[in-house]
């Protein structure tokens, strides 16, 4: 759901004392996370090395040179120094890493749609984060790391949803025809991703238009087509990415159900092992 590269089940269970045995179904978040990369690094030359050696990323570009990803992570790493779980660090310091090739591109330009996607993806990657302050605290965090702001996001998400609430798949379509906030939003990407300006396509926009139908409850199933086609962007690449992220999501909410269950036996156990301790002392007391 996101740009992000290969992700190591072991690295996510590694806090752990001990491994759990994931069945097959969860592993496949690996290769789900996989194929949710970002297509493409036009300006970027890049080489990592294995992320238990350090994430180094090199960056070459014919214009002014990007921070490198060292310095994103070190910035997000320093604005939010509690420990994160490590299911969700994971998942996070992977995700960082790709959105800043993404934002770093020569094409690069921030859009509401896009807001709205990366916003819908973190809310679904984060859901069940054991303190809500804290996970909007990652948040800001997050995206300060990257230059960019953070109340943006979350108000330009905001307003896409409750104009999206109120439409229909007609007038979602139709968006070119009217006069409003939102409505200009959408014309400017749809002459951007025609040809007229800079576009960069990424799954964060897929999930965006994806939210975009579902708040409008727009289930006719040419309504993605029809709108695909008035903002100007390649249907076969949304469906693509659409079925990465739905399938992610529910590998993820296997995964943390798994662990939700291991935390508890793990729980159980100990007090089972205390209650011969507790016994022992009371018979000891006089």
């Amino acid at each position: 759901m996101a740009a992000i590269t290969s992700l190591s089940f072991s690295a996510i269970t590694q806090s752990f004392e001990k491994k759990i045995n994931f069945p097959s179904s969860a592993r496949s978040v690996v290769s789900n996370y996989d194929a949710f990369r970002v297509r493409s690094i036009d300006s970027f030359s890049v080489k990592a090395s294995n992320l238990n050696k350090g994430f180094v990323v090199h960056c070459m570009s014919t214009g002014s040179e990007p921070p490198p990803v060292s310095e994103t992570k070190l910035k997000f790493l320093t604005a939010y120094k509690r420990p994160i779980p490590s299911i969700y660090n994971t998942v996070l310091q992977e995700l960082i890493v790709q959105q800043h090739l993404m934002r770093y591109k020569k094409t690069y330009r921030y859009d509401a749609v896009f807001a709205l996607g990366f916003v819908t993806v973190y809310d679904q990657l984060m859901d069940g984060y054991p303190s809500d302050e804290d996970k909007e605290n990652i948040f800001q965090a997050y995206v300060n790391a990257l230059n960019e702001d953070p109340q943006q996001y979350r108000s330009d998400a905001q307003k896409l949803e409750e104009w999206a609430r109120t439409q229909s798949s007609a007038t979602l379509v139709d968006f070119s025809s009217r006069e409003g906030e939102i409505e200009g939003i959408l014309k400017d990407i749809a002459e951007r991703a025609g040809g007229n300006g800079s576009f960069s396509y990424s799954r964060f926009f897929a999930v965006g238009l994806f939210r975009l139908l579902e708040l409008s409850k727009a289930t006719e199933p040419t309504v993605l087509e029809k709108l695909c086609a008035a903002l100007n962007i390649n249907k076969k690449s949304v469906d693509r990415d659409l079925d990465v992220y739905r399938n992610l999501l529910s590998k993820l909410v296997q995964a943390k159900e798994l662990l939700k269950e291991y935390v508890e036996r793990e729980k159980k156990k100990q007090e089972e092992r205390n209650e011969p301790k507790k016994s022992n002392e009371a018979v000891m007391k006089p």
